[in-house]
């Protein structure tokens, strides 16, 4: 099979797409035909050593990515043959080796995709998409409420305008040049706004009319979401600073900040054990996007350009989930 594969690590152009050994699936594995395999900014710092969240260092060589959807077309010792040819998506944790056309997985990883859902979407679900989910639990958004996005043309972004649109929130959208704003409104949000502009913020304050915001969901960190933050209700009761990123000062090193009279809340792990667990998350979030009430917004690669897909991503020159596409297999057997 074809991979994308990191001998060094260190720049994007160190992701080298070669030819490798097929991956045998062990006892209560499968191995997919990959259709899409996600792409993650955790997966440039893991590219460049840092170790981040993951349990052990990375080992080299090793074949990058996290989450693929695809068919099954080899089974395990042990898992039941009506497996055989389904098409299924799976996060694979921390295990290695998404950027291919194989890839192998224990069973209990596996979702079947819903018949109405794509692989490059459900493959955004899987990751992405638990992730929204797991962050709107610790927001209150109705029709009374006004929810903040940082980085709202992004994966998570797309989602959270979405949701909150869908709650009955008032939505304000905040994205980098008029391309990603566009794709903010598109995507529902009631207000857009170019967080490179620097009068922003009054622009918001004018179109809310007296209203302060209730709930900012921030990715980002840095100079644009501590003045989302400036934008809640003057009271520590009336609104929610809730944070799950610091993209905008490097996922290498990024700190939280508290900012006085706000409630401030950092998500992690809380997020999973409310929701009972990932593939309770992971269940829903591929029946809202089956359902079509969460459309995840892709933008896809070929397999072969992964260099120019981690690229694209730390320059901020993407929208929505990066997704690679490898070429169709010849073969499933």
């Amino acid at each position: 099979m074809h991979a994308i594969r990191l001998h060094a690590f260190g720049p994007a152009e160190n992701l080298v797409h070669e030819q490798v050994e097929d991956p045998l699936p062990a006892p209560g594995q499968v191995r997919i035909a990959v259709r899409a395999a996600g792409v993650h900014l955790l997966d440039t710092a893991l590219r460049e050593g840092v170790q981040g969240p993951a349990p052990a260092p990375t080992a080299l060589p090793t074949i990058p990515g996290r989450e693929v959807a695809g068919v099954v077309e080899t089974l395990g010792e042990g898992v039941p043959s009506a497996w055989l040819g389904k098409r299924v998506v799976a996060h694979l944790g921390f295990a290695p080796g998404g950027y291919a056309e194989l890839a192998v997985t224990d069973l209990e990883r596996v979702h079947e995709i819903p018949a109405d859902l794509d692989d490059a979407r459900a493959v955004a679900m899987i990751g992405t998409g638990r992730t929204a989910l797991g962050i709107v639990q610790f927001a209150e958004l109705g029709p009374g409420s006004v929810a903040v996005v940082p980085a709202a043309a992004g994966g998570i972004g797309t989602l959270l305008v979405q949701y909150a649109r869908n709650a009955g929130a008032t939505v304000v959208g905040l994205a980098g040049g008029p391309a990603k704003t566009a794709q903010v409104r598109a995507a529902g949000a009631d207000l857009a706004v170019d967080y490179t502009d620097t009068g922003w913020p009054a622009k918001v304050r004018a179109h809310l009319d007296g209203r302060a915001a209730t709930v900012v969901f921030d990715g980002v960190g840095g100079e644009v979401a501590r003045e989302a933050v400036a934008l809640l209700g003057p009271e520590p009761s009336a609104g929610s600073h809730l944070v799950f990123g610091w993209s905008a000062e490097g996922i290498r090193g990024g700190q939280g900040y508290f900012v006085e009279g706000v409630s401030t809340s950092v998500l992690g792990p809380v997020m999973i054990e409310k929701a009972g667990g990932l593939r309770a998350l992971e269940l829903r979030a591929l029946a809202e996007a089956a359902a079509g009430r969460l459309v995840p917004a892709v933008q896809t690669f070929p397999l072969a350009e992964a260099a120019a897909a981690h690229r694209a991503l730390e320059t901020r020159g993407t929208t929505g989930k990066v997704v690679l596409v490898p070429a169709p297999l010849p073969r499933v057997r």
